[in-house]
């Protein structure tokens, strides 16, 4: 008898404390909802595509940072008039006729990162085209943030044809503010050495954590660059991806080859083994999230100074379990 009660009044204290820590969740985003953000995304795309040799001036004049002086004009005026430039910019106006949903969630995270970091400054927003070079689809710096939007047409755009599928299925509307929350959680991370397997995956644990705090709004899909099926393989087969990680001795092994096969993009991860095909790629990244999530919910730290926690102390402290 006395071991029910002892049972019940357990599961009484855990939802009440689940209802606590909800209603404080709450609590908080209502509060950063209350923040108020000024800023205007610079179409500097359309304005390139409307423009004419007269117009170049004004646009040097108000874009400065996006024209080369080593580029004479003469090359500008050429592009303008470039029959695969107009095609490009054209299929960038028929995505985005306006950026209504972009700006939301920019505006959203920008929130975000007003409330945890007082010091934070609204950046100018601009959005270009740069030949759909996949691997700068976002930069962010302290006062300037840059979105190539010929990046974001849908996985299956004609432009995107020879690129790698594992790539372009992340080159959607849906992953802009996913890109940038990442530019911004590059800014704030620090770690002294990233040599280990458990070195990157802390890294990258972190990196996607951030975007937890800045992004809730977001998927847990999105966040890392899954499908809905891929983050339920992840999370479906923690255990055993955890327990080949240890077994192989693989957490504290320098090998080179180990961010290619568990952390960098590809299409799979690679266990050597019949699953590997089914697979996402990039499950150190995933395991190190685990991790990172588990170190957060054990500490008081704010999210900043997790960022600037080094991996063994996360690791040792998280006191991690996967899920079975």
């Amino acid at each position: 008898m006395f071991y029910q009660i002892q049972i019940r009044f357990y599961i009484i204290l855990i939802a009440t404390m689940f209802l606590a820590s909800c209603n404080d969740d709450k609590s908080i985003e209502n509060e950063i909802s209350k923040i108020e953000i000024d800023y205007t995304i610079e179409r500097f795309d359309k304005a390139f595509y409307n423009a004419k040799s007269k117009d170049l001036p004004n646009l040097k004049q108000t874009f400065p940072f996006l024209f080369s002086k080593q580029i004479p004009d003469s090359i500008w005026e050429k592009r303008m008039n470039d029959t695969l430039q107009k095609s490009l910019l054209l299929e960038v106006n028929k995505k985005f006729p306006d950026i209504k949903v972009v700006k939301n969630e920019l505006t959203g995270l920008f929130q975000h990162l007003k409330y945890y970091d007082k010091t934070f400054k609204i950046p100018r927003v601009i959005t270009l085209t740069n030949d759909v070079a996949y691997r700068d689809k976002t930069i962010v710096t302290d006062s300037i943030t840059l979105i190539a939007l010929d990046n974001f047409l849908g996985a299956d755009h004609e432009f995107y044809q020879n690129i790698p599928r594992y790539l372009a299925s992340n080159m959607e509307r849906e992953q802009i503010a996913v890109d940038i929350a990442n530019g911004y959680a590059e800014k704030y991370v620090y770690q002294t050495n990233r040599m280990t397997l458990l070195d990157e995956m802390i890294y990258y644990g972190k990196l996607l954590y951030f975007k937890d705090i800045v992004i809730p709004f977001k998927s847990d899909a999105e966040k890392i660059g899954y499908t809905e099926e891929q983050l339920s393989w992840a999370e479906a087969n923690e255990g055993p991806i955890w327990s080949y990680f240890v077994e192989k001795e693989l957490l504290y092994s320098t090998d080179s080859k180990l961010p290619a096969r568990f952390i960098m993009d590809a299409p799979f991860s690679k266990f050597y083994l019949e699953l590997d095909r089914e697979s996402p790629g990039r499950l150190g990244q995933y395991i190190g999230w685990q991790i990172v999530r588990a170190y957060a919910d054990k500490t008081e730290l704010s999210v900043f100074d997790i960022m600037q926690t080094e991996p063994e102390e996360i690791f040792r402290k998280s006191r991690f379990k996967p899920k079975k």
